[in-house]
């Protein structure tokens, strides 16, 4: 009997996930991820040595081509907080770490489903699905962990050095897209409060008193939010404002 053209019964597309293409994955999320400073892949590692409550929150994707296969980034507070505090309003985490996920199954031969965004307790159950885990280093500190866990699709071997690179570049776009936006700065020199009938009276040649005293900061706004203070300086016959301070998110808030 002949067999050509029939399935097969078993699907050999996809392997498990090894420690060198873990480590790959590792690499090439490193240049992409929203850090304090430039991340280096450490040691692959068995996904259970993770502690979870050591992480805010996590980005997850599914693996195209795989039953189980999943890419998962664990971030720490100051990730999840600055996405909250945006001038822009809250982002989604999962959106922000998008260009990492992709990179990830990229150098895994295969793609990555759009991001979802984890909070901190669920970071446990990305952690039980998860089989290798890559801590994320700066200056020796852990600042993220990718997770792989389930299957991923075989990779491969790389034919020549001048192989053509992985298509990152077409990456749905995350946090950096922000960086060409355009924002609403104000600075603002103090403030007062005038009922409708003072308005009203108003003249040229009226003095308004503010709530500041005269050579105190001013505030930077962007967006109507207080990012900066600073001092009041003329720049070729502009005004113009010197940074003295950078308010603390949560003093902005407040």
């Amino acid at each position: 009997m002949s067999l050509i053209g029939k399935p097969a019964a078993h699907d050999p597309a996809s392997a498990p996930v090894s420690d060198e293409s873990a480590e790959r994955a590792a690499q090439a999320v490193a240049p992409l991820l929203p850090a304090p400073g430039e991340l280096v892949a450490g040691v692959v590692q068995p996904a259970v040595l993770v502690d979870a409550a050591a992480w805010a929150g996590a980005a997850v994707a599914t693996l195209t081509g795989t039953a189980d296969g999943t890419v998962a980034v664990l971030v720490g507070p100051d990730l999840v907080a600055a996405l909250a505090e945006s001038p822009m309003g809250p982002l989604e985490l999962g959106a922000a770490v998008q260009p990492a996920l992709d990179a990830a199954a990229a150098a895994l031969g295969t793609t990555a489903s759009a991001g979802r965004s984890l909070d901190a307790s669920e970071v446990p159950a990305a952690l039980a699905a998860a089989t290798h885990s890559v801590p994320l280093l700066v200056g020796g500190s852990t600042a993220a962990v990718l997770l792989l866990g389930g299957t991923a699709p075989q990779v491969a071997p790389v034919r020549t050095a001048t192989a053509a690179p992985a298509p990152v570049a077409q990456a749905r776009p995350g946090i950096e897209l922000l960086h060409g936006v355009a924002m609403d700065v104000t600075v603002e020199l103090g403030r007062t409060r005038l009922s409708v009938r003072e308005l009203l009276a108003l003249t040229p040649g009226d003095v308004l008193e503010l709530d500041r005293a005269a050579g105190s900061p001013a505030d930077l706004l962007v967006n109507g939010r207080l990012i900066a203070r600073g001092e009041v300086v003329v720049v070729d016959e502009d005004f113009a404002l010197r940074i003295t301070e950078i308010v603390a998110a949560n003093a902005a808030a407040s």
